[in-house]
């Protein structure tokens, strides 16, 4: 069964050109209305950052078989039943013949650092826990097959985002692997470990710099939540789906 990647560097680039695009003209735009005060966080709050992710993400679906799926991006499309709480809204769901084949966050992280990423990761963690019992308990369907869980974020490269930081644990130390790492190391590890505990099926770290406006630059830190292994997991998840419904 070979699988089709939507030529994913290409739109990754552009996805990444987007959303540093998208911050600065909704930034600038709260600058020229006066509300110089609000200017960053507009840029934050602008809602569509990581469209250009989805739209691969989408692709990908529309290229490995599944192009009658059901994909919407409205609310009512994308919210699903949670078990520790009545619904979550996911930014992208993959729905095919009334089956949950997919579905998967897009996060960005620019600036603020410090507990945002603690932030990030008990939300992470919080609604993989609640969606599989979700599943488990047969709220997608009691006959349902295992759906593809993915989370990618994205975070600025700059100079707080590469620093290590200083953590101190006075009652118990803190795992090893944590010492002396950057806020960046932790996003790769917080990914590296969604994986191996099965939390996700797929999870990414990308890091870019607020110039890749114009070049689409983005780094990776490991070949387990690399892009590549991302769309390839849910490129593969997506043809068996076809085959199998085929």
């Amino acid at each position: 069964m070979s699988i089709d990647l939507a030529e994913y560097e290409r739109r990754a680039t552009e996805a990444v050109q987007a959303f540093w695009g998208n911050r600065e003209k909704a930034r600038q735009k709260h600058i020229e209305s006066g509300k110089r005060d609000q200017g960053e966080r507009a840029s934050v709050t602008a809602g569509n950052n990581m469209d250009g992710f989805v739209a691969l993400m989408m692709e990908i679906v529309r290229a490995n078989g599944l192009s009658q799926a059901e994909m919407g991006q409205n609310r009512r499309l994308l919210t699903l039943p949670g078990f520790f709480r009545p619904t979550k809204l996911w930014d992208l769901l993959v729905v095919y013949q009334g089956q949950l084949v997919a579905a998967l966050e897009f996060k960005s992280h620019v600036g603020s650092f410090g507990n945002n990423f603690n932030n990030r990761a008990e939300e992470a963690i919080g609604s993989a826990h609640d969606f599989w019992t979700a599943y488990r308990e047969g709220a997608f369907g009691q006959e349902a097959q295992k759906p593809f869980l993915g989370w990618l974020i994205m975070i600025e490269d700059t100079t707080k985002s590469q620093t290590p930081v200083k953590e101190s644990s006075i009652q118990f130390p803190i795992f090893p692997e944590f010492k002396g790492t950057s806020y960046a190391d932790r996003y790769n590890i917080l990914c590296r470990k969604l994986v191996h505990e099965q939390l996700y099926t797929a999870a990414a770290f990308l890091r870019s710099p607020r110039s890749a406006v114009d070049s689409g630059h983005y780094e990776e830190l490991g070949e387990l939540t690399s892009l590549k292994a991302f769309v390839t997991s849910f490129a593969g998840h997506i043809a068996a789906t076809a085959a199998r419904t085929s």
